[in-house]
């Protein structure tokens, strides 16, 4: 049997190579994001009229706002787009963890111009939108658990260009409009349009 050289004993003792291991990070180095969490953010969404919360990981004027988003079915997210003065900063990117919500985009007009399913085991499981394009979406499953990431600080009075023509939120008609959107979801995605 060769001999073991010292070094290569070294390597395998090395820290680098010990086993992962589910205790807390040493200093709050590692902020988790595992199922106690969303379980937690779950329920805080259920108790809230909007029945949706926010578990930010980024501070207010962070230059990159990070954060998950816990909806219900029965949230009405008002369509508005994202838009900012310096070109590309607008952008929005969504990752569903757990469940699964409707993405409707929207031409100025206010009709459904696309629409995707976005699930965490789904074939589709998030996207990138571009600045300018207004959107809107629905719950499509309880404690649907979503990650985005956009480009900071945020500015409450700013952060959203909403479209006009839409129930404010908490009223009869934000809760038949959403109703109807998830109600798009029921059907099959139409096929595209056929080019030449």
């Amino acid at each position: 049997m060769p001999a073991t050289s010292p070094a290569l004993i070294s390597r395998m003792a090395s820290p680098r190579t010990s086993q992962p291991t589910s205790q807390p990070a040493v200093d709050g180095a590692v902020r988790r994001l595992d199922q106690d969490l969303f379980d937690r953010v779950a329920a805080e969404a259920r108790r809230r009229p909007r029945l949706r919360c926010n578990h930010n990981l980024h501070q207010p004027d962070a230059l990159v706002q990070r954060f998950l988003n816990v909806l219900q079915p029965g949230t009405y997210v008002r369509p508005h787009r994202h838009c900012r003065e310096q070109p590309g900063t607008g952008f929005e990117c969504v990752l569903v963890l757990q469940g699964a919500i409707g993405l409707l985009l929207l031409d100025a007009d206010g009709a459904v111009r696309a629409r995707e399913r976005l699930e965490a085991t789904g074939p589709l499981r998030g996207v990138e939108l571009q600045q300018g394009t207004y959107h809107t979406l629905v719950a499509l499953l309880p404690d649907t658990v979503m990650f985005e990431l956009k480009q900071g600080p945020y500015i409450p009075t700013a952060d959203k260009d909403f479209l006009a023509g839409f129930p404010l939120e908490g009223s009869a008609d934000a809760r038949r409009q959403e109703r109807a959107w998830r109600q798009l979801f029921d059907a099959p995605a139409p096929s595209p349009p056929q080019i030449g």
